[in-house]
């Protein structure tokens, strides 16, 4: 393997090619001539119409849904890449799909993240670039190196810029308690104190809140958590905060998987706003108006140059 490629070249899948194209605009560098398309019986078809022989191919696809299809893309773009001699690959996946899968919760379970982990790498990945991991112990299951990124920072300054920093009146609220440390990094950059909600799952993709623990009657409170998916649990903790007092209830997350019901249950709850980063593509509705969505392009540029100059990716966490 060659540990350094001699140029950057940008490809990008049928996953999230707008943040592709930004990630390659602000690198200053033309996006990569590839086709991804699908044969009659379904197969993915992959042309890369190009030389990337001796080169630095970065792969920017998130495996959101169709998560099947985005991930078997991802798998045969690297093969092809790998095939076509490329000098380093690097999987690029703002979004890795599967990662709630990290663990046994019940016996027979299986643990899909390590799956998909196996078989990224088996496909030719050398490296791994992702964000906010839904389990941060997935970054192990890798046998290459994983540069996980935080969207905690994006989220942060955007508060700040709204001037809702440094005041008595601001409260960052952790969902469950798997977020508190989450949340408590996202204070501290407001300089807030925290609440938690303890909370009850009956079932799958159902909850029920059960205790509010902090101080937030007449507070503008800030939901903080790394994924929304169906928006059951968001929209509970929301509703709960509003019906204890809150001023104002903002939510904040870095993936917004939004499936299901969960557009008409944000658009129905008491949160003002649901801010969140561009890791998978918003899809082009008419009821967006509390939906705000933030670019993680300039951080995904600044982590490939660093990787491709050999520059460490700590400082971006600084944000």
């Amino acid at each position: 393997m060659i540990s350094h490629g001699r140029n950057i070249k940008i490809f990008t899948g049928n996953s999230h090619p707008e943040l592709a194209r930004e990630i390659a605009e602000i690198l200053g560098v033309s996006m990569g001539d590839c086709q991804v398309g699908t044969f009659s019986d379904g197969e993915i078809s992959v042309n890369i119409n190009e030389t990337v022989r001796g080169t630095d191919v970065f792969v920017v696809q998130s495996t959101s849904a169709p998560v099947n299809n985005n991930l078997m893309e991802l798998l045969i773009m690297i093969d092809a890449f790998k095939r076509a001699s490329a000098g380093r690959i690097t999987a690029v996946i703002p979004y890795y799909g599967y990662a709630r899968q990290d663990r046994k919760a019940k016996s027979r379970d299986p643990i899909t993240a390590k799956l998909v982990a196996d078989i990224l790498t088996a496909a030719g990945a050398d490296r791994v670039l992702t964000m906010d991991l839904h389990a941060a112990q997935i970054q192990g299951y890798f046998n290459i190196p994983v540069d996980h990124l935080l969207g905690s920072p994006i989220l942060a300054k955007y508060f700040l810029e709204k001037g809702l920093g440094d005041r008595d009146d601001v409260v960052v609220v952790s969902p469950d308690l798997g977020s508190v440390t989450r949340a408590r990094k996202f204070a501290d950059r407001l300089h807030a104190p925290i609440a938690i909600i303890d909370k009850r799952r009956p079932k799958a993709n159902v909850s029920e809140i059960m205790n509010i623990i902090g101080e937030v009657e007449g507070k503008i409170c800030i939901l903080i958590d790394d994924m929304i998916d169906t928006a059951g649990t968001i929209t509970n903790a929301a509703n709960a905060l509003k019906d204890l007092g809150a001023k104002n209830v903002y939510a904040c997350c870095t993936h917004g998987v939004l499936s299901g019901p969960a557009f008409e249950r944000i658009n129905n709850s008491s949160m003002e706003e649901l801010v969140m980063l561009n890791t998978i593509a918003l899809p082009k509705r008419d009821d967006l108006k509390k939906f705000k969505s933030l670019s993680v392009a300039p951080l995904i540029a600044e982590a490939i140059n660093r990787i491709y100059d050999d520059q460490p990716i700590s400082k971006l966490f600084e944000g």
